[in-house]
């Protein structure tokens, strides 16, 4: 029986993912048959709309590829929309406490207070999955990523890495070079604020993930217990393909 993403983040795998930027299925596809571990559909900073957001969780779905979508905010129907389309997961932005943090964690999941239901989406394999089916997979494989990248998330970290149904911290570390007023990622009270994240996560037995912009530093947080790596995204990766077909047709 194949792992989950859920299972495979709770038991520290390593794992590589990237974003995806451009709402498109067809790109989607494509990634979809790349050996990355996960993909995540960046609807918080790129303009996935709710249908072309549903065309591309199915894309992925078919390539049996696991997707996560960042939400454009906490609001709970952003999360409800996503998991009822397919998704894997939901990694939420801009989580601040640990009240935010449980109620993130009850919207991904069916019971009171939570997520409504509907046996009608794609999740529920448009009313041939059982109700008790569905909403035993749902618990089991359900993912809830909380985004720390605000000094109040910092000043509260032990308590939000505490709370249950958060199955990873992710850290926003452009966001937090922002908050800081620090001129680069790179600055100490970034790398600090990082590695503050990452003890509380270790200390309440949380994993903890990232984007890194710079590749170099990843032996270094993954000393650190980061275990779930978000990197680049397919703008990088055209970006990168063009400039390494430039080059080597001018070579120089």
């Amino acid at each position: 029986m194949n792992k989950t993403l859920k299972s495979r983040i709770a038991a520290g795998e390593q794992l590589l993912g990237s974003f995806v930027k451009t709402p498109s299925p067809i790109l989607c596809e494509v990634l979809g048959k790349t050996d990355l571990d996960l993909l995540c559909l960046d609807a918080e900073h790129a303009p996935f709309d709710r249908l072309v957001q549903d065309q591309c969780l199915y894309a992925l779905r078919s390539e049996g590829k696991p997707a996560l979508v960042r939400v454009p905010s906490a609001a709970p129907e952003h999360t409800l929309n996503a998991l009822d389309c397919g998704a894997t997961g939901v990694v939420v932005p801009h989580v601040t406490s640990a009240e935010m943090a449980e109620e993130i964690a009850a919207a991904a999941h069916f019971g009171a207070g939570g997520r409504g239901y509907a046996g009608s989406t794609r999740a529920a394999e448009y009313t041939t999955r059982p109700m008790a089916e569905h909403l035993a997979a749902s618990a089991a494989e359900s993912v809830v990523i909380a985004q720390i990248e605000d000094l109040e998330a910092l000043e509260a970290i032990d308590d939000i890495a505490a709370v249950d149904g958060i199955d990873c911290l992710f850290v926003g570390r452009i966001d937090l070079t922002v908050a800081l007023g620090a001129a680069s990622p790179a600055d100490p009270e970034v790398v600090e604020a990082v590695e503050k994240v990452c003890r509380s996560a270790a200390a309440a037995g949380r994993p903890v993930g990232m984007f890194v912009g710079n590749l170099d530093e990843i032996p270094r947080w993954q000393d650190a217990g980061a275990t779930l790596f978000l990197l680049s995204s397919d703008h990088g990766f055209l970006l990168q393909g063009a400039a390494s077909l430039v080059q080597r047709f001018r070579g120089s």
